[in-house]
């Protein structure tokens, strides 16, 4: 695995590169939104185009997990606590917020530990955190359950959707030429799976998120591109490690197991998922109150699916910026702030 320095002419061998056509995949929707925020999609020569692919957890969360928090809510009677951006995903019928208007108690936090920490101030509620993310978040979820049973906090649970990345890469490696791998994740997990798609042809680097970082990967994937050969390369070694965190790494494999999962306009991924093990059944929210996962409705005017997958862009989706927007939403990459639409709509005059 080769580690990129620093270049100072990455912009130079950005603007200049006249090689074959070459597809990069931004796995990470911060990578989406940080590309358009810097500028750096006006610079990009016709010969290099970007994909988002399907690297924000909210918006491959599937409709039937909204759901399935909408009924914990009205029919369970429990106190969701959630992230911001989950509030405003329609679900098949009810987003969080339409179900707060008709009485459900939710609660906007900043982590699981905060949803922990409501339900051990609040004993008498029945508090549900909806854990969603890859790599980067599980960690932080299972620290949560596992605290909560130390305090011996019976109040609080997780409606788990949590998700791991190399199955994506696995779906996605024909969509495009390379990818953009997500730094963050990478973080965690290391670079063992990127070094694997290498084995198997597949190319990539691993960027960061600064101007310098992203402007570095890019000249460093272009220019290896146009040699013809795989590679992988961790343009982001200040942070990202081979082995990543082995004590993140841990605390998942002590709570948590592998399982399918369902992804947004991909469908099932075997193994992709996460799910609590036996050992904190008790904190799994679906397990808790009897029920089963529910399959959900999509819109079958919104092209999620197909933006997820890098099949069109937001601007291909016939209701992008008319019957979708960030006020009024129809699909999870408009309310997303990782999301493509999001993206595409806040920073579109660019391109």
């Amino acid at each position: 695995m080769a580690e990129a320095k620093a270049r100072p002419d990455a912009r130079a061998i950005i603007e200049g590169y006249d090689g074959p056509h070459v597809r990069i995949m931004e796995v990470c929707g911060t990578h989406t939104h940080e590309i358009f925020r810097q500028g750096i999609r006006r610079i990009l020569p016709p010969a290099v185009e970007l994909i988002s692919g399907p690297g924000c957890p909210v918006c491959v969360t599937p409709v039937g997990y909204i759901d399935e928090a909408v009924a914990l809510a009205l029919e369970h009677g429990c106190t969701i606590c959630t992230f911001g951006d989950l509030v405003r995903v329609p679900g098949s019928t009810l987003s969080l917020a339409q179900a707060r208007a008709k009485g459900a108690k939710v609660q906007v936090v900043y982590s699981p530990q905060d949803g922990e920490a409501y339900a051990e101030a609040h004993p008498e509620e029945d508090v549900v955190f909806l854990s969603v993310g890859f790599e980067t978040t599980t960690p932080s979820s299972c620290i949560a359950v596992r605290t909560a049973r130390e305090r011996g906090i019976e109040n609080f649970s997780l409606l788990v959707a949590n998700k791991t990345m190399p199955g994506a890469y696995e779906a996605m490696r024909d969509a495009c030429d390379l990818f953009f791998y997500p730094g963050h994740v990478c973080a965690i997990a290391g670079t063992k799976d990127c070094e694997r798609m290498l084995e198997e042809g597949v190319s990539g680097v691993v960027a960061g998120f600064t101007a310098r970082e992203l402007l570095t990967a890019l000249a460093v994937a272009v220019t290896r591109f146009e040699k013809g050969e795989p590679f992988f390369v961790n343009c982001y070694p200040r942070v990202v490690r081979p082995a990543g965190s082995p004590a993140a790494q841990r605390i998942v494999a002590q709570t948590m197991e592998p399982c399918d999962a369902r992804w947004r306009g991909i469908g099932v991924i075997a193994g992709s998922g996460m799910r609590l093990n036996d050992e904190f059944a008790t904190y799994d929210a679906l397990r808790r109150h009897g029920m089963g996962h529910i399959e959900g409705r999509e819109s079958k005017a919104c092209c999620c699916g197909d933006v997820l997958q890098g099949k069109c862009t937001p601007k291909g989706c016939p209701i992008f910026g008319t019957a979708c927007t960030p006020e009024h939403p129809v699909g999870a990459c408009m309310v997303s702030s990782e999301g493509a639409c999001s993206a595409f709509y806040l920073y579109g005059g660019q391109i």
